[in-house]
């Protein structure tokens, strides 16, 4: 029975001092000026080829609160609704230099890499789902990882790319955007 009441007394303790931390000492935060987060993705940033009309220009994305031990970020956009098992990588963009915050729209730190998407070549693909159906979710994902450089190279598809990504990640945030036609 002692030992039930030390440990409540310690989970208790935790929680007071995770709770007197700042929010942005427990999580990063993603914020996006080319769109809200649960909002509409605008046509600047859909996919200008298989039917789509936009200009594939990739969002500006800003993000805060990191851990101090990260050595570098990435940033996917993800659509989990693709009629596929796996859903669809629209964007994998990683060895981002941990002093870089934020991209502006079509940016790419000289030293970062983008590896293939789902539509087997490097670099931003827009949203593009089918004709008729529901607006799909696009995950717009940062992370902090413990690591320079990750082992990848341009050819690397989605499946490695997130793998290698998982395991060297400190924290990461989110935001996600609607596109339908």
């Amino acid at each position: 029975m002692r030992s039930r009441t030390n440990r409540a007394i310690w989970a208790l303790k935790l929680l007071a001092v995770a709770a007197s931390l700042p929010a942005s000492a427990l999580a990063m935060e993603l914020k996006s000026s080319s769109f809200e987060n649960g909002g509409t993705i605008p046509l600047r940033h859909v996919l200008n080829s298989l039917g789509c009309e936009g200009q594939n220009v990739s969002p500006a994305l800003q993000w805060s609160d990191a851990p101090s031990e990260t050595k570098s970020f990435a940033v996917t956009m993800f659509d989990p609704d693709a009629p596929t098992d796996s859903g669809w990588w629209h964007w994998i963009l990683v060895n981002i230099p941990a002093n870089v915050t934020n991209l502006d729209e079509r940016s790419q730190p000289r030293d970062a890499l983008a590896t293939n998407t789902d539509f087997g070549i490097s670099g931003y693909r827009g949203p593009c789902p089918p004709v008729g159906a529901e607006p799909h979710r696009y995950v717009v994902t940062v992370y902090a990882l413990d690591v320079s450089t990750l082992p990848l190279a341009v050819t690397s598809s989605g499946a490695m790319a997130s793998f290698m990504i998982n395991s060297h990640l400190l924290a990461k945030t989110s935001i996600t955007g609607y596109f339908g036609r």
